[in-house]
């Protein structure tokens, strides 16, 4: 469980990084990351009250709608390569560079597709002129959002956690300025779509000056020491189109469940429905950033090795991040449904008081989410992941259809009801999932051992 670095091109005989304490080290990792989270969610929330007090409410939802939309096309962008890529490299070590090539022209390929095709719905569709521009002008954003997963991807599995943090806050820097010149300057819905797309460009940019070195064969690998290692003949576009694909639905289902009820209040509703819904779910995406620092930035590429070398690290994750990560989640509940019906109100103003009835409900999902991410993570390996995609796929299958029942019934509180029932079938599913092939008839660990196991690495 300790992480060393391999430079790949560099002589056999280099000096090995040195050692440090495994805990205090995990610590200040998780610490940057932590930091980063915190800032990086401090400035997503900003931006999404300076445009919700600057914009006509209407115009609002269609930005946040439309701005949901891209956030859905990312995945089918992305094509899961970013959580592939930790999967091979864990696996495979400095020989999964021979991934790399390949990988990146897929995404390239399908980012394209995805532009293309929000383009060309904006200049067909013109019904109503607003989210038609806005589509077109955020189009950049899908290419950004496979950028930078591939960024933090690579920046994951080189260790260096430091520069990860600095390059996840970089773009909600340059979004909250351009918010702020919203509403300094009384600009307009598809003005602040232009500098949303004016960041996306120069997130691209900085993306692929950190992806270039993979693409090179040349950089180093936390977790990976020995002798240099060539990559290996290139793999096989269905071999590679085939192990992504799980990725990729996966990526897809999560955001279904922070978004679609957006895209859908929108479209079905009314693009004021679509900013009452969009409030509290701005809100519950800051507070899943927290499980996703823990188990998608930190220790996924970890749980891939240990999934094939250290058994009992898998089974402390299990127990103790579970039972951890609810504990947190029940407490963040209280606060929020607690704080929420008086702050929403007062931060974002009076038209957005329904908001704050919505986010209660919304409040019940937090410790369900994160309970099901702790599990989850431990189906990411080992042969589990197209059985954790098929258990999110149903999961959204039995949102969307708790959407069309909801929404006629109770409109904007349909959403909020629909999520929260969704969360608990997705807990129960994969915890039953991870307790029958993962954990089996093992021995847990005692909280004494995995006290031990902790402060000794």
């Amino acid at each position: 469980m300790t992480a060393t670095g391999t430079a790949l091109g560099s002589p056999a005989s280099a000096p090995a990084p040195r050692r440090t304490g495994g805990l205090g080290r995990r610590l200040r990792q998780l610490g940057l990351l932590g930091f980063s989270q915190v800032g990086l969610t401090v400035l997503a929330f900003l931006a999404q009250v300076l445009l919700a007090r600057s914009l006509p409410q209407a115009h609002f939802g269609a930005f946040m709608s439309v701005l949901s939309l891209m956030t859905l096309a990312g995945p089918l962008a992305l094509f899961g390569v970013a959580e592939f890529w930790l999967q091979r490299f864990g696996r495979e070590g400095p020989r999964a560079l021979r991934w790399v090539r390949p990988s990146v022209r897929l995404v390239l390929a399908c980012s394209a597709v995805q532009v293309l095709a929000m383009v060309a719905w904006g200049l067909l569709d013109r019904s109503d002129p607003l989210p038609a521009d806005l589509r077109i002008i955020l189009a950049p954003v899908i290419l950004a959002q496979a950028g930078m997963a591939l960024s933090v991807s690579v920046l994951q599995l080189r260790g260096t956690y430091g520069q990860l943090a600095a390059v996840q806050l970089a773009p909600h820097l340059g979004r909250l300025l351009i918010a702020v010149l919203v509403g300094l300057l009384g600009l307009s819905a598809t003005t602040a779509a232009a500098g949303w797309s004016l960041v996306a460009v120069a997130t691209v940019l900085l993306s692929v000056g950190l992806i270039t070195p993979f693409w090179r064969g040349r950089t180093r690998l936390e977790g990976h020491a020995g002798a240099v290692v060539r990559p290996g003949r290139p793999p096989r576009a269905r071999h590679l189109v085939g192990g992504a694909v799980p990725f990729m639905f996966g990526s897809l289902f999560y955001l279904l469940g922070m978004n679609l009820g957006v895209v859908v209040s929108g479209e079905f509703l009314s693009a004021e429905a679509a900013a009452v819904i969009a409030v509290p779910m701005t809100l519950l995406t800051a507070i899943y950033i927290l499980p996703r620092v823990v188990y998608q930035q930190y220790f996924l590429a970890k749980l891939h090795r240990w999934s094939r070398s250290d058994r009992d690290a898998v089974l402390i994750a299990y127990r103790a991040g579970t039972v951890g990560m609810i504990a947190v989640g029940v407490l963040i509940a209280a606060v929020v449904a607690a704080g929420g019906r008086y702050a929403i109100p007062l931060v974002f103003g009076a038209a957005y008081d329904q908001s704050a009835t919505v986010m209660v409900l919304l409040a019940l999902a937090v410790p369900l989410r994160f309970g099901s991410a702790s599990v989850a993570s431990l189906l990411t390996s080992g042969g589990l992941v197209r059985r954790k995609v098929l258990y999110q796929g149903l999961g959204s299958a039995a949102y969307l259809a708790a959407l069309a029942l909801t929404i006629p019934l109770f409109g904007v509180y349909g959403v909020a009801l629909a999520t929260v029932l969704s969360e608990g079938l997705l807990l129960v599913l994969f915890w039953s999932c991870v307790k029958r092939n993962v954990v089996g008839d093992a021995r847990l660990p005692t909280w004494s051992e995995i006290r031990r196991r902790l402060t000794k690495e």
